[in-house]
């Protein structure tokens, strides 16, 4: 196997799997586009072994393993291509290798159905699950200035987990796991189980969590002016159908009480396209504005 066999194999998980994500990723140079892919592939297939139907003990096991996985140290060449692609993006982009492993500690939770009594722990969760993943991809699209960039990465990565929890707040119950504070149901006079709590007192609780998810955003999405053009126009993407699916939380919170959100694909590609177009005009009058010095 080369290195590019295993970057195929990492992007052929992308397209398949990331169906939100890819439509951001798709928008980067080659080498990026890749890296991420490959980042992608490794995040999933954590994520597939705390979503599956393995017992307790074995997804820990294989969470053990995958933690072991991501020394990323020298020697020969792993056979696992996702392993062997990451080696790669780590030699190119020196990936802060701490934020895997907050990764496998968000889903040993998930897998432990940890319980989250209030917001300040259940951020911790959300910046283990998803703001790793918004460090992770800072490494490889760089910043102007990195130390500023970090942290708001890391919070945009809440706010989009937010948002995810909220869309999928009967399906996760379904799983044996309730991620919204249950300070926040008590506040609403709720009970902390979507399956039976009073629809009424539940849509007030999912429309004060949207809420602070636009927070979140807001202050994430600070990061744009930050990355090149392309980069930014990766993470509007991807934000952006998020942010989407947020909007329409807001408008209906007992939508999410009937079934899943989702776009449809125009949507999600309408949305990849207003990225590029805002992007290439943050570019321009970046470059205006270096030229009237």
């Amino acid at each position: 196997m080369t290195v590019d066999e295993a970057y195929r194999a990492c992007e052929r998980i992308t397209r398949s799997r990331a169906l939100n994500f890819y439509y951001g990723i798709r928008l980067l140079p080659n080498d990026k586009r890749r890296a991420m892919c490959a980042i992608y592939a490794f995040a999933r297939r954590v994520d597939d072994i705390g979503d599956g139907d393995l017992p307790r003990d074995e997804k820990l096991r294989l969470l053990g393993e995958a933690r072991a996985s991501i020394a990323l140290n020298g020697g020969p060449p792993p056979h696992d291509p996702v392993i062997f692609a990451l080696r790669d993006v780590h030699e190119r982009f020196a990936l802060p290798l701490d934020a895997f492993g907050d990764l496998i500690d968000g889903v040993e939770a998930d897998v432990r159905e940890t319980v989250y009594e209030t917001f300040d722990e259940l951020e911790r969760y959300c910046r283990q699950v998803a703001g790793s993943i918004g460090r992770l991809s800072l490494a490889i699209f760089g910043a102007r200035d990195r130390a500023a960039a970090t942290p708001l990465a890391d919070d945009l990565g809440v706010a989009l987990q937010l948002t995810n929890i909220l869309r999928d707040v009967l399906e996760d119950r379904e799983r044996g796991r309730v991620y919204l504070p249950r300070e926040d149901f008590a506040r609403f006079g709720c009970e902390p189980d979507p399956t039976t709590a009073p629809a009424g007192r539940l849509v007030q609780v999912i429309g004060f969590e949207a809420a602070r998810a636009r927070e979140w955003f807001d202050h994430g999405l600070t990061l744009l002016p930050l990355l090149d053009a392309r980069s930014g126009a990766c993470v509007s993407a991807m934000s952006g159908i998020y942010l989407r699916i947020l909007e329409r939380i807001e408008r209906s919170p007992g939508e999410v009480l009937r079934g899943r959100i989702s776009l449809p694909p125009w949507e999600k590609a309408w949305v990849a396209a207003g990225s590029i177009a805002t992007a290439a005009g943050r570019a321009a009058g970046g470059r205006a504005e270096v030229a009237a010095r």
